[in-house]
Parts: structure tokens; sequence; C-alpha cells
């Protein structure tokens, strides 16, 4: 790798949108800035493949710690991707198909060299309800079934559950079925599309309570400190888009265990972000495309969690030579 700045690539939702005071993504913009790197924005619309290559509209993006005045973009200029160093895919799910042709284009520009964070590979692969599923011993009992049966009698056998979709974000479409089993085939009619799409059921972790810890991982090493994001009152979803309070708290021996069952996957493929979300024993999700609550770890513990994420990048790179 040269001594020159390097080219950074982010493609996002608006920049306009975001929310200042917590968005992970501004901060990793930051710190990318502050090493001199420049910065090129890009929103999915903006990719587009021309007789084999990767070409984005994109604008040069600057930075400000403001929060009446985030951001400046300059005029779209079509170039090819590979003109980048890096790529940041940071635009928050669904991962529905505008996501996944976004992904693929990527990877015609990971061919010429590119880094991509995360690599498409790992995003196409990595659904963040599923890749928890391949480390059973670290789950609460789960089930995935479109079918109302197969539903019905892992509620009868747990009682407590949670019914969620595959791929929402921020808590939307979580329920918490009782016992009782109030409005459950009302439930599994709607998340599933009366039998036609696939949905998770969760036997309920009652430490919700305690919250629903985010640890994030920067290419494979843990932070320190998880954000334990704590229900208000009345509700089972501890997400921050649904209300919860964020408490910063260290990571425990049963956390560190949790991390070394998944480090090893999480290396192989190259992820280099990624959030687990433990409730009390167990992983409940990995989240490989758009991991936040860097800014409220930060803003409680003094870390640099975006800045340790561009050093692993610079590394990386360096790798690639």
């Amino acid at each position: 790798m040269s001594d020159r700045p390097l080219k950074v690539g982010v493609v996002m939702d608006p920049i306009a949108d975001l929310t200042y005071k917590k968005d992970t993504s501004l901060a990793m913009l930051w710190a990318a800035q502050d090493r001199g790197w420049s910065l090129h924005y890009l929103e999915q619309q903006d990719l587009f493949l021309r007789e084999g290559r990767a070409f984005g509209r994109m604008r040069r993006l600057d930075v400000h710690r403001d929060p009446g005045h985030w951001f400046d973009l300059g005029e779209p200029e079509a170039e090819p991707l590979a003109t980048l160093d890096v790529i940041l895919m940071r635009k928050d799910p669904p991962v529905d198909g505008h996501f996944l042709n976004a992904v693929y284009l990527l990877g015609f520009a990971e061919r010429e060299g590119v880094l991509v964070v995360n690599p498409t590979q790992a995003l196409l692969e990595c659904n963040e309800k599923l890749f928890a599923q391949q480390f059973p011993h670290c789950c609460t009992p789960t089930v995935v079934s479109c079918d109302e049966r197969v539903l019905r009698d892992f509620h009868a056998e747990h009682g407590d559950v949670i019914f969620k979709p595959l791929d929402g974000m921020g808590g939307s479409g979580i329920f918490h079925v009782r016992p009782e089993g109030r409005n459950l085939g009302s439930i599994i009619e709607m998340l599933s599309d009366r039998g036609q799409r696939q949905i998770m059921a969760q036997r309920y972790i009652p430490e919700i309570s305690e919250g629903d810890t985010r640890i994030l991982l920067v290419d494979g090493e843990p932070v320190p400190y998880g954000l334990a994001r704590v229900p208000m009152a009345g509700e089972t979803r501890g997400n921050l888009a649904a209300g919860g309070t964020g408490v910063s708290r260290e990571l425990t021996a049963r956390d560190h265990w949790l991390i070394e069952q998944v480090q090893p996957v999480i290396r192989e493929k190259g992820l280099m972000f990624v959030g687990l979300d433990v409730i009390g024993d167990y992983i409940t999700e990995i989240n490989v495309t758009s991991p936040t609550c860097v800014r409220e770890i930060d803003d409680q513990r003094g870390t640099d969690i975006a800045g340790l994420l561009m050093d692993a990048i610079e590394r990386r790179l360096g790798e690639q030579g």
C-alpha cells in the first residue's frame, strides 16, 4: 500500500436523515477524515455496472462535528468503484432485493481489488438472525419455519416465545407470545404472510429485563465494553429504536466465552465489523450489515471504536499490498 491518503467510499442511507447524536456511520466517517482520507458518498441507487465494471455516481463528502451542519456534498461524478481503496457498506436493513443487488455490484469492485467492509460474500451468507444459528450451543432454543403447525408446536413446547421476521431491524415486527397464546394465530399469519415467508421463533429469555447487550468485534477482536439496551417499561424489546435505554457495561466471562465460539468463523469470513446481540447467556443475533452502538459506548467509556476500525482497515490494505 502506498503512503498516499486513502479514498474511502461509503454506501449508506440518505445522510441528511441520520440521527446526528448516535449514528455509527458518522463516527466512521469522522475517523476516516481525521486521518486525511477522502470521503466519497453513494446511495444504493448510485451503483451501476457497465461492460463488467462497477461504477458509482459519487459525491465528495466532508463531515463535521456540528449537529446543525454535519456534512457537505459535492456534485455527483460517475467513476469506477475501483478508483476507491475501501468501501464501507453501511446501508441499513431490510436485506431486500435492492440491498442484495447493491452487494452483487460491490462484488465486482472487490474483484478489482477494492476492500469492501464487510466482504460481499459474508453479507450474502450471513443473515442477521440465521448466522447465529450456526452456533446452536450459544443460542436459546429456536425454530425457523413458515409452517403454522411447526410454529404452534414450538410455542406449545416452550410456552413463552418470541416471534420475529428474518429481515427486520431495530426491533420491528417482534412479538412476545406468553403461555396462554393470545393472538398466536394472527401473529403467525401476519409475520409469515399466511405461510409464504420463513420466520423465527425463540424461547423467551427473561434476562431481557436487564438488557439486550450489543457486543462489537473489530477485525475479530471484542471491544471490552458492550451496550446493554434496557427495555422501557412494558416492553420486551431493548432496541434503542424501540425506546430502550443504552447502558455500557464491561463484558462478562460468559460474553468472552460466546465470543470465542464465533471468532474463528468471523475471522474466516473476513468480517471486520460485527455486532453480537446477547441476552442473558445467549447470542440472539450476529449483525454484519450495519452494526451500531459505537457512539453510545464511546460517549460512556471514552473509547474510539471507529478509530480501531480504521486502523484495522489500514492493516488489511497493507496485507493486500
